[in-house]
């Protein structure tokens, strides 16, 4: 599993590069709350995930919740069809905005700036 950090602008853009599992998600988990502020606008880029697993989708559940307290904001940009319909048929995809690229989802997190 690589994790790749990056500021743009005001928001805070990861990169994972791997399989979410149970050996990685803590190790994910631990890159990814330390940049839960308030307000923040995180951009998970997960093009490259090929497969993620229970550990990894309540690794996914406790950042939202995490940011959601912080009224903050959290997109995710190119989930595997794979990983997307797990989402989905688990409701994951209820508490998530998805993009398909890294420019949608930075489009979307300026969008929340107006409101």
């Amino acid at each position: 599993m690589q994790i790749r950090i990056e500021v743009l602008g005001n928001v805070t853009a990861v990169s994972l590069s791997g399989e979410v599992n149970s050996r990685t998600a803590g190790r994910v988990e631990e890159a990814l709350l330390p940049l839960v502020t308030d307000g923040c606008k995180l951009l998970l880029d997960m093009r490259e995930v090929g497969y993620m697993s229970s550990a990894g989708l309540r690794m996914l559940l406790l950042l939202h919740r995490e940011v959601e307290n912080k009224a903050g904001q959290v997109v995710l940009v190119g989930l595997q069809e794979m990983i997307r319909d797990t989402m989905a048929i688990t409701g994951f995809l209820d508490f998530f905005r998805d993009c398909e690229t890294v420019e949608e989802g930075l489009e979307l997190l300026k969008a929340y700036e107006a409101h």
